[in-house]
């Protein structure tokens, strides 16, 4: 347990503390954008996190508490394990690992004592912030972790389930306030994990994807392509690689040997999502892989499609800035099976199981999506989902929160 950056006393600005999930970079990298928005307007901020969180945090130079870790088992395969995650670290353990967390976030956010808690999909923060009566934020794209259910038991798991929601629903609203980074219907990507009770619904808002670079900021396709010194004539595939490690050492290991492979005529950015790592590439032919691309939105904007897990915040990227998808979610992750139907209903991407990855089927793939009519409908849901500023929305509702108590 660290705690680095100490502030200055009795400085009369904003204080804010954010406490993202640790897990992968989704939860870290929307709030780090918040954070730097808050900046300007002359906030203190403090992160707490843990895990692959911790060297994102580093890398931005925010000041950092490091939380005592909680995750998930995963198989060699990336699959999420749930019988082992329930098993180990078992009920009890779990529970005690709660409370550790609860308490180590008392410690930091009484010593940081901020005006307001910004939690990402973490309990332990909301649960100290209001044991300390500070005002709290959640921000959230998964009301309700659902495991995934054989049909023996079916009705009892279902009724598992039920009891879940309430207590989980208590615990994320326990805040004053539920921001939803995601599009209102009927663009919304994480529809199937917001099952959200009526008595919750209130102080529930969908503010729009959190983004650090919008793609009307940025220099054009081809103007990014000169910078990046990307081919012009040719096809550009981006793969940027999310989840946490364990998940996404078997992703990578399957996709750069398909990627390796494919034909000349396509050219290909592989990012393996390593923060601290170092930036410079190893090329295979015509695929560059990187360990971390700082410039992610660059890539982004110049790429004509991506390949990816079914992560919500790449996937909300993606459709900002109308980039079309080839998804393979985690095998057993709910999340991202719900994420990548939602996605695939709205004709913004295709979706290709893990155990179904090979060369032929994801270059199929490949061409069917490039040679379609659906980047028309992509543009057009583009110019919609632009319409909805999450950052600014985030920014507003923490700022109008912190000055109202």
């Amino acid at each position: 347990m660290k705690l680095s950056g100490k502030p200055s006393a009795g400085n009369k600005y904003m204080r804010v503390y954010f406490a993202p999930c640790g897990i992968g970079l989704g939860h870290v990298g929307r709030c780090t954008p918040i954070a730097k928005k808050l900046l300007e307007r002359k906030a203190e901020v403090m992160f707490s996190t843990y895990r692959e969180g911790i060297p994102y945090v580093e890398r931005e130079g925010f000041p950092l508490f490091k939380a005592p870790p909680i995750g998930f088992q995963v198989r060699p395969d990336g699959t999420i394990d749930f019988k082992q995650t329930a098993v180990n670290p078992g009920p009890f353990l779990a529970s005690f690992t709660l409370l550790k967390q609860v308490n180590a976030e008392l410690y930091s956010i009484e010593r940081f004592n901020p005006d307001i808690v910004v939690s990402d999909s973490r309990i332990s923060p909301l649960l100290a912030a209001r044991l300390l009566q500070k005002p709290r934020i959640c921000i959230l794209n998964q009301f309700q972790v659902i495991i995934p259910r054989r049909r023996r038991f079916l009705r009892l798991a279902r009724f598992a389930d039920s009891i879940a929601l309430t207590l989980i629903g208590k615990m994320w609203t326990s805040g004053n306030m539920v921001l939803i980074p995601d599009f209102p219907p009927p663009y919304t990507i994480c529809t199937g994990n917001l099952n959200i009770p009526k008595t919750y619904r209130k102080n529930v808002q969908l503010t729009g994807p959190i983004l650090s670079d919008r793609p009307e900021k940025l220099p054009s396709k081809m103007e990014l392509r000169k910078k990046l010194k990307l081919p012009m004539d040719k096809p550009l595939i981006f793969a940027p690689i999310s989840g946490s490690i364990k998940e996404r050492a078997f992703f990578i290991g399957i996709l750069r040997k398909i990627l390796m492979r494919f034909p000349k005529n396509y050219e290909i950015v592989m990012s393996l999502g390593y923060p601290n790592a170092d930036t410079t590439p190893i090329r295979y032919g015509n695929l560059t892989v990187y360990k971390w691309v700082p410039n992610r939105f660059e890539y982004l904007k110049a790429c004509d499609l991506v390949v990816s897990r079914a992560g919500h915040g790449t996937i909300t990227q993606c459709m900002c800035y109308g980039k079309p998808m080839i998804l393979v979610p985690t095998p057993n992750h709910t999340e991202q099976i719900s994420n990548a139907a939602q996605a695939k209903k709205l004709g913004v991407a295709k979706v290709i199981l893990q155990e179904h990855l090979n060369l032929e089927r994801l270059l199929k793939n490949v061409e069917q999506t490039l040679e379609t009519k659906s980047l028309e409908k992509l543009e057009q849901i583009q110019a919609e989902v632009l319409k909805h500023d999450g950052l600014e929305n985030a920014v507003k509702a923490i700022t109008e929160l912190a000055e109202k108590s």
